[in-house]
């Protein structure tokens, strides 16, 4: 298998068929994104990164306990049909059971909510061409863009699930405040998504 070096410096691509990309990501330690027969590997992560993305799983998670809502962390793909796209997300929430791709018990088809804890490297993708194939999933309906360089969060919700053109943008940028999480009528402080990050 033949790695191609592209810009931004840590990611690489390759091209593979569907099942070969599937058999690689069931041994493989790193993770990997399938493009319609492009595969993308994603290499490092900043200790920030992790620190946010944990600290969004055991809030959630200790809000959504008792309730229908799954939360995901980044060892589930998200199958996107209409790109022919398996990706991973930072977090990702279902509401009551998984639909799976088939038979496969590691793409999941209906999240609700994602979060992306944005990186330098993946920012833009987040931002666009990412969150323009996730908008074709018809259970989607909210998505946290976090910062992990400043107390800054981007938040989308379509509150009409029946369109996919009526998205509200909010900014959050106050740590004294909060988010309402529509998709699953919570709220989760800034604080506790930022918990010990340095700035």
């Amino acid at each position: 298998m033949v790695f191609a070096q592209t810009s931004p410096p840590d990611v690489i691509t390759t091209r593979l068929r569907l099942d070969e990309y599937r058999a690689m990501e069931e041994t493989n330690p790193e993770r990997h994104e399938y493009r319609n027969g492009e595969i993308i590997t994603m290499l490092g992560g900043s200790e920030a990164h992790s620190a946010i993305a944990s600290n969004l799983l055991i809030y959630l998670g200790f809000l959504l306990r008792d309730t229908d809502f799954r939360l995901y962390n980044s060892d589930l793909r998200v199958w996107i049909p209409e790109y022919q796209c398996g990706t991973y997300t930072d977090l990702m929430v279902v509401n009551g059971k998984p639909e799976f791709n088939g038979q496969r018990n590691d793409e999941i088809l209906n999240p609700i909510l994602i979060v992306e804890v944005l990186s330098p490297s993946t920012e833009a993708y987040d931002r666009g061409e990412k969150f323009r194939k996730y908008r074709s999933v018809g259970s989607f309906c909210e998505y946290l863009l976090v910062s992990q360089t400043e107390p800054y969060i981007e938040q989308y919700y379509n509150k009409d699930r029946n369109s996919n053109d009526r998205w509200l943008w909010q900014v959050h940028s106050n740590l004294e405040r909060a988010i309402v999480l529509h998709s699953l009528n919570v709220e989760i402080p800034l604080t506790e998504i930022y918990r010990r990050i340095n700035f």
